[in-house]
């Protein structure tokens, strides 16, 4: 019996706007109940990948497969019909609504039929107090306007919500940027129980303290190339920062701002 083939996979991936190439030769794998880490820095291709992975661009040229079949999606509606959801820093939430009102904004449930067809605002609360009690998460009251959570709880909530709808494959876009060490590790605590329940994750971020304790494979990208991938087994965290910072730059900049010993004169 042959292997199960990768939930997502690009095979040698390209984009370009014009004369500017965003992204060239870009090689990703995502297994279902695994992490797939994006790293790199601003201006590193990690936007472009993600939209061409959510269906807002299709590449130019390489291959997209899902469950090992060539895709060319025309829109982020065929990504998600496909069970592929994306969670933008955004969080397409409006901060003044319920919790309970924006895990289902644009997908609310409903009951009766025809004229007399309405938002179950009762099924509604119950569902999301349940989803998200399933997932782990704590909300004290679902009746709360979201934007009174902290930046990990929300991030929490779209999580839990993509996968009430049926994410098979879940893309995270730097969804611990903005925050401090504690809501950070809330968030990737829920990254790992999406994990645990089959998603296959994309982790998309610029911090590989974050990155390695979740990620079971590590894409680095520099300026629109791949740097490699790596399976968590073939690259420590060490190696994986000092790829990720440029070691060499780095190694440079280090004798450049050191003291001078010998003649005593310090930059």
């Amino acid at each position: 019996m042959s292997a199960r083939p990768p939930l997502i996979e690009t095979r040698g991936v390209g984009k370009a706007f014009g004369g500017v190439i965003a992204l060239r030769d870009v090689s990703l794998t995502v297994e279902a109940g695994r992490v797939t880490c994006v790293l790199g820095d601003n201006g590193a291709g990690k936007s472009t990948l993600i939209k061409i992975l959510s269906g807002v661009h299709p590449p130019d040229e390489g291959e997209y497969l899902v469950d090992g079949e060539p895709v060319r999606f025309a829109g982020p509606r065929e990504a998600l019909d496909r069970g592929i959801a994306t969670v933008f820093q955004d969080l397409a939430m409006i901060p003044l609504m319920s919790v309970w009102r924006n895990f289902f904004l644009g997908s609310e449930p409903t009951r009766g039929s025809g004229p007399l067809r309405r938002f179950d605002r009762a099924a509604a609360r119950r569902i999301a107090r349940e989803e998200l009690r399933a997932m782990g998460i704590d909300i004290r009251d679902v009746d709360q306007p979201v934007g009174t959570l902290s930046g990990g709880e929300r991030q929490s909530v779209a999580i839990a919500r993509a996968v009430h709808f049926g994410a098979r494959a879940l893309i995270l876009d730097e969804p611990t940027s903005a925050l401090g060490v504690k809501q950070a590790g809330v968030v990737l605590r829920y990254v790992a129980r999406a994990r645990d329940r089959g998603l296959g994750v994309v982790f998309i971020t610029h911090n590989p303290h974050h990155a390695y304790p979740v990620g079971d494979r590590f894409l680095l990208l520099n300026r629109g190339r791949s740097l490699g991938e790596h399976a968590k087994a073939e690259i420590t965290k060490e190696e994986l920062t000092t790829l990720m910072a440029g070691g060499a730059e780095l190694e440079e900049l280090a004798h450049e701002l050191a003291r001078d010993d010998d003649n005593g004169s310090t930059l």
